[in-house]
């Protein structure tokens, strides 16, 4: 299909190219160049001009001639459907290669003669190989876009890590003599992806979502969805490989620090190991065969150097790994020198190796079952096997990094390989897609652990983590932490100050892991926070709030807290209440006032006169700006105040960057709460989301009387879009109910809100609770 639009696509062009003056010429450059033009891809041409002897190297007049027939040739060919890219340059401007031009002159790599004055085409010289540095460096920052990883859930076929892109750059470097134009197999796959890609988008898309996925299976007969996903990472696992090991060798080929490096680290070689080059070889022939243990080691020297294997090393250890896997069965003692490896600097990048040539799976074959796992949730961006070693390397990484508090914990935290070990298991279950994980992620990893040799005391920690590792997240997203009732649950089943610290730093790892953007500062506030509730709990060092005089000698203060709920000394400072305070007085003659404060996220305090549908209010005019909601809190005092909080996130960093933005958002959620300005008129402002079946399938609300000693709970999960809370506010509002705290998540397009509401100061009755629930279910699933 390629070489025949190739074909098509050179005599449309070749025909219109003969209205063309004489003197020019025209080449295929890019994918056109290579006769590789997928079903909508551009076109890429080259219109070469002599040089003159101008200050400028164009030649004037022909610059002058070809003007109006180009014109008309490139309007010719975009009328026939062809997308065309085009540039116009002297042979003198080709051959040259800085970074200005250097997309240029990659693209000229793969260029071909089609039309016109080929002895101006022959001006242009074959690429010099330090063109190589600027391939090492665009492919380096393209791979940076993608975290270095090819385990995406919807990959770019095109640009990703291992994708299209890289098998070009293997044979741009193969032809600047960095090895040959070697390709692994079953790279055809990519091929017909990225055709069907094309052919079901109408343009040029190359983005494997989740429906793509199912719709390219069928159409090309693979079993189901996620067989295509695994053929695709075989795929693009050998291409990003050979791939990297070529850019190594060229950067490493004109590097003198390389060589010094180079140099001293040959002297680590072994009795094993040597160490030519900087990378690994096996000194036996027959390491594996003969010595199965020697892959052991061979994990135990990575983590302590951090060098990395030579190409050979790593096709050998694929080829006899059925030798270490047979040996790794019977060894009731392997887990003391895997422990002993991930204790060492370099343990997260060995892990990796192991997993890359199969040593991994191969002493625990259970791991297999999470093998490029794909499990489609919208959050998540990694494969299951991948998000498991991000996190572990997220994890060991804590040990490098100074003045993080996550840091300071993981240096006071004996047992990190445990938790390493228990981050390995984890989601192995998720391999049982009928059965909740976490059960079975721990019914997986005893009997594997136990066959090598763990430890009753190392079991015991590392079933706590695998079967609590939900635990603080729950927690964080869906209850109030200010409630004494709901730390005192969570340590309990936490239990030691030992655990707590191995429990966070795991949650933490793994939150991190789930997509680049998923552990937000406000999510790290939180953790810690409830760490800290948490460790008080455990220790039973709670100390009083110690009130500034300001507050204790202040007749006028303390009438202002009469008959706030204790909830509200216990969670706010006394900076906090002060505020508070104040907006009272400032807003006597309005009825409201408001501030808006920088912290770790942004923090708007309300005080007003109590009226319907004011915390709704409030939050629509939040919205309306296009700030996410993170959490809210209403108190109301003896007076008829009602104190409203609401912490929120300011992604685009607007306020940061245009701080009178401030005083605007203060005064449109003043008018707002006044009746100024609807909260229709707020809202409208905002772009509609198209709603999307298959979140909206997973859509839930539901009422828990039994998490809250005074409030109820109600739980909603539906598709996050600009106004749902307000939406919600304003049911529960109309129901008769108080919202006394907001919690609200979101994972990629799926809003995960939790509401403490009472009616009349209690919680709801169970009829209350269940006409509520039904009102609410029009709102998460609109019709």
């Amino acid at each position: 299909m390629l070489a025949a639009r190739t074909a098509l696509v050179d005599r449309i062009v070749r025909e219109r190219w003969a209205n063309m003056p004489q003197g020019v010429a025209l080449a295929a450059v890019g994918g056109y160049g290579r006769a590789e033009l997928f079903p909508c891809s551009d076109i890429d041409l080259l219109i070469l001009t002599p040089v003159s002897g101008s200050s400028s190297g164009k030649n004037d007049k022909t610059q002058l001639a070809i003007k109006e027939p180009l014109a008309i040739l490139l309007r010719d060919l975009w009328d026939r459907g062809l997308r065309i890219s085009q540039s116009v340059h002297t042979p003198q401007e080709c051959n040259q290669i800085d970074n200005a031009n250097a997309e240029l002159a990659v693209s000229l790599i793969d260029r071909r003669f089609l039309a016109g004055d080929e002895t101006l085409f022959r001006q242009i010289r074959d690429p010099r190989p330090e063109l190589g540095k600027d391939i090492a460096r665009l492919t380096k920052e393209r791979h940076l876009e993608f975290q270095c990883t090819i385990y995406h859930l919807e990959p770019n076929v095109k640009d990703a890590p291992g994708g299209l892109r890289d098998m070009q750059v293997l044979r741009w470097l193969a032809k600047l003599g960095a090895g040959d134009e070697q390709h692994p197999p079953d790279t055809a796959v990519l091929f017909e992806i990225r055709c069907f890609l094309h052919y079901l988008a109408g343009r040029d898309d190359n983005r494997f979502t989740f429906d793509r996925q199912d719709e390219i299976a069928k159409l090309i007969g693979a079993h189901s969805a996620e067989d295509l996903m695994r053929r695709y990472y075989r795929a693009v696992r050998g291409i990003a490989r050979l791939a990297n090991r070529r850019l190594e060798r060229f950067e490493a080929k004109g590097s003198s620090l390389f060589a010094q490096f180079r140099d001293k680290t040959s002297r680590l070689s072994n009795a094993d190991f040597s160490i030519v080059r900087g990378e690994i070889f096996f000194k036996s022939t027959h390491a594996v065969e003969t010595d199965p243990g020697i892959v052991l080691r061979l994990f135990e020297f990575i983590a302590m150097h951090g060098l990395a294997l030579a190409g050979d090393t790593l096709d050998r250890l694929e080829r006899t790994m059925g030798h270490f896997e047979e040996w790794a069965q019977t060894q009731s003692a392997l887990l003391t020198p895997f422990r002993r490896a991930l204790a060492l600097p370099h343990a997260a990048r060995a892990l990796r190796v192991l997993h890359e040539c199969g040593a991994l799976e191969a002493a625990f074959p259970e791991l297999r079952d999470m093998e490029a796992l794909v499990i489609r949730d919208f959050y998540h961006r990694y494969t299951v096997d991948e998000h498991t070693l991000v996190a572990i390397t997220a994890a060991l990484n804590l040990r490098d990094m100074k003045g993080d508090p996550f840091a300071e914990l993981a240096a006071e935290t004996e047992d990190m390989d445990l938790l390493a070990i228990a981050l390995l298991f984890h989601d192995v279950g998720k391999g049982t897609p009928d059965e909740g994980h976490v059960g079975v992620s721990v019914r997986i990893a005893e009997p594997a652990l136990r066959r090598v040799g763990i430890s009753e005391r190392a079991w015991k920690i590392v079933e706590f983590l695998i079967a609590a590792h939900l635990e603080l997240s729950a927690a964080m997203s869906g209850r109030d932490l200010s409630d004494p009732e709901v730390i005192r649950s969570v340590a309990a089943k936490v239990g030691t100050v030992e655990r707590l610290r191995l429990l966070t730093l795991l949650t933490w790892a793994d939150i991190s892991a789930v997509n680049p953007t998923a552990m937000t500062p406000w999510r790290r506030q939180l953790l810690w926070k409830l760490y800290m509730l948490l460790n008080a709990e455990l220790t039973r060092e709670l100390t009083a709030r110690v009130q500034a005089p300001q507050i204790e000698g202040n007749p006028e203060m303390r009438a202002f807290l009469a008959g706030l709920p204790p909830r509200y000394m216990r969670i706010h400072t006394a900076p906090e209440m002060l505020e508070h305070f104040r907006l009272n007085g400032e807003g006597k003659d309005r009825g409201v006032a408001a501030s808006l404060v920088r912290t770790e996220v942004w923090m708007l305090n309300v005080v007003a006169d109590d009226r319907p549908f004011l915390f709704a209010s409030a939050a629509a005019a939040i919205s309306s700006f296009g700030f996410n909601i993170l959490k809210a809190e209403a108190f109301s005092n003896a007076a008829g105040k009602v104190i409203d909080t609401f912490a929120f996130a300011d992604e685009h960093r607007t306020l940061d960057l245009n701080p009178d933005e401030v005083h605007q958002v203060v005064k449109t959620v003043i008018r707002a709460i006044r009746g100024e300005i609807t909260m229709t008129q707020l809202l409208e402002r905002r772009p509609k989301v198209k709603l999307d079946a298959r979140v909206l399938a997973g859509a839930s609300v539901s009422y828990n009387n039994e998490a809250s000693p005074a409030s109820t709970l109600l739980e909603l999960t539906t598709q996050d879009r600009p106004g749902l809370l307000c939406d919600i506010a304003s049911v529960i509002s109309q129901s008769g109910g108080n919202i006394e705290v907001v919690l609200v998540d979101t994972e990629a397009r799926k809003a995960i809100d939790v509401f403490y509401v009472t009616k009349g100061g209690a919680k709801l009755s169970e009829s209350d609770a269940q006409e509520l629930v039904e009102a609410l279910t029009k709102v998460a699933v609109p019709a």
